[in-house]
């Protein structure tokens, strides 16, 4: 199919689940090919912690696969169902192609550190695999990485590998109320760096402002984790060990941007940067009257903002994370705005001119999702 819309000159928009149709630059392709017939589980031994399957394959597909052996993907993929009101089912594939992660980020690392293998069919038609089954496999180019969020504009991923981790045998939150955001970052901060293995570290601000902690895996080590943490964060005020519950709401709801996601504002963002400058990062933007809601992840070192529709046009999101030694992605927008404005943070021409190169590497006619990241590419 591929080949075929190369040889016609037709451009192609790459689709998995269509939950999440509203990201990235708005494309004009000439024809729609998606994955959905590109489903199943092709090789899964719970002993090994490594699992393969079909690009197309449903994440509930998936779920319920390492549910039945106490196993778990690390990395906690966000649901952006909520955030672009989308009905759709996630597919695996665009866990990979976008690299979406979580909350465990912080801990476990990102989608692109769980994924070990990838087989694809780039612009020219041709059929590449990269990585396997196993951990120290990978020759030459790392070609599984450099196609893990690169939103489909290199090849149409039609199976991917991912490493797995045991389900955690207790999952605990502690709850720090009344927090600043200078102050939550700094406790945040504090549990993250200590020897405790925090799995989960946001804050959400307001009225009742509350700085979320979170510990798992064996029982015993949990007890006494979250016991050694109420005393390290003591100079906070009291941590309070939240509802198992509870805390399950609260993550789900931080995974999927759910304090930003019911926003009738018409710009979301989220920034990736150094913990240290998330405060100044979002008191930058305020001051400008441009925020109306935030949240903090993975410690302050993602921060999602709702903000005003004059942000996109004149490009202070991206210039704010720029001098924040960070950078910042438009997730939600009409698609006019979409169209004309930045979505990811701007590129310098050598950085452009790489991504221009690699991109003709992959896909010399551009026909894989043209001007999804940047206008162009």
């Amino acid at each position: 199919m591929i080949r075929a819309a190369r040889a016609d000159g037709r451009t192609i928009e790459i689709k998995g689940g269509g939950t999440r149709c509203g990201f990235g630059r708005p494309m004009q392709a000439g024809v729609t090919l998606s994955t959905h017939g590109l489903s199943g589980i092709t090789a899964y031994k719970p002993s090994e912690l490594v699992m393969s399957a079909l690009a197309g394959t449903p994440m509930s597909e998936i779920d319920a696969a390492l549910a039945a052996n106490n196993q778990i993907l690390p990395f906690e993929p966000m649901d952006h169902r909520a955030l672009y009101a989308t009905t759709g089912a996630p597919t695996i594939g665009a866990v990979a192609a976008c690299n979406v992660s979580g909350p465990r980020r912080v801990k476990a690392g990102a989608a692109r550190d769980s994924l070990i293998g990838v087989r694809l069919v780039n612009g020219r038609g041709e059929a590449v695999k990269s990585g396997g089954r196993v951990m120290k496999n990978v020759t030459g180019l790392d070609l599984v990485k450099l196609n893990c969020g690169a939103h489909g504009g290199l090849g149409l991923l039609t199976e991917v590998t991912f490493k797995l981790v045991p389900k955690p045998q207790r999952t605990g939150t502690l709850v720090l109320e009344g927090l600043d955001d200078a102050r939550a970052i700094a406790a945040m901060s504090a549990a993250v760096g200590s020897p405790f293995e925090v799995s989960g570290a946001a804050h959400l601000p307001g009225e009742r402002a509350r700085t979320l902690l979170r510990v798992e895996h064996f029982a015993i080590s949990v007890e006494y984790r979250l016991g050694e943490l109420s005393k390290l964060l003591a100079g906070y005020g009291e941590a309070r060990l939240t509802d198992e519950q509870e805390a399950l709401t609260l993550w789900r709801k931080v995974r999927d941007a759910a304090p930003v996601a019911d926003s009738a504002h018409p710009a979301i963002w989220r920034a990736s940067l150094p913990p240290t400058n998330a405060a100044a990062f979002v008191a930058e933007i305020n001051a400008a009257g441009l925020l109306r809601n935030h949240f903090y992840d993975w410690g302050g070192g993602l921060v999602w903002l709702a903000t005003e529709a004059h942000a996109l046009d004149t490009g202070a999101v991206h210039r704010a994370a720029a001098r924040a030694k960070g950078h910042a992605t438009l997730m939600r927008a009409a698609d006019e705005a979409r169209a004309r404005a930045d979505v990811f943070q701007p590129q310098t021409r050598t950085l452009m001119d790489l991504t221009k190169r690699v991109k003709a590497s992959f896909d010399p006619d551009r026909i894989l999702n043209p001007g999804r990241m940047y206008a162009g590419v």
